[in-house]
């Protein structure tokens, strides 16, 4: 008899979100991205950092200050990251993301046709950028489904390995 307790497609790609997002050098939120499309195959990964030669012991990773002095020009989102390492179309994929998308994520998943994202935490949900999001998002008919809970991802290794 097959095993039956085994996690959903779901829980199985916001799992490797949440381990994407563990390489994010980001002190303060570390997000990760999945691109999946209709056959459950994963078509990228992403996560916030530092754009390719920039270094990101340079920049600055701060969140308060000028903004030149801060990480906000600089970063990548985990979502845009996804979308530029695809080696593919992603029309009609699925997003997973740990943090709803901000408005200049949104109009890269419209203008790459995504279809649909799920996503778990949307506490910047009261902002104007994330509302700016969610109206384009709607506009462009993109899926939005919320995910209401965390995925456990603990790891328990031998130490006699």
């Amino acid at each position: 008899m097959k095993k039956q307790n085994v996690i959903s497609w779901d829980q199985y790609f916001m799992g490797l979100a949440h381990l994407s997002a563990m390489r994010s050098k980001d002190p303060n939120t570390s997000v990760g991205a999945v691109i999946v499309d209709d056959k459950h195959r994963v078509v990228s990964i992403g996560y916030n950092g530092m754009p390719y030669g920039c270094s990101d012991d340079v920049y600055p990773w701060d969140r308060e200050g000028d903004l030149l002095d801060t990480k906000y020009p600089y970063v990548v989102h985990a979502e845009l990251n996804a979308i530029l390492n695809a080696g593919r179309s992603l029309k009609d994929c699925t997003l997973y993301v740990s943090l709803f998308p901000c408005n200049e994520c949104a109009k890269a998943i419209i203008q790459s046709g995504i279809k649909k994202i799920i996503y778990e935490d949307d506490k910047y949900a009261d902002s104007e950028t994330t509302r700016a999001s969610k109206r384009m998002l709607q506009s462009a008919n993109v899926e939005l489904v919320r995910l209401d809970y965390r995925i456990d991802l603990t790891l328990n290794i031998s130490k006699d390995l």
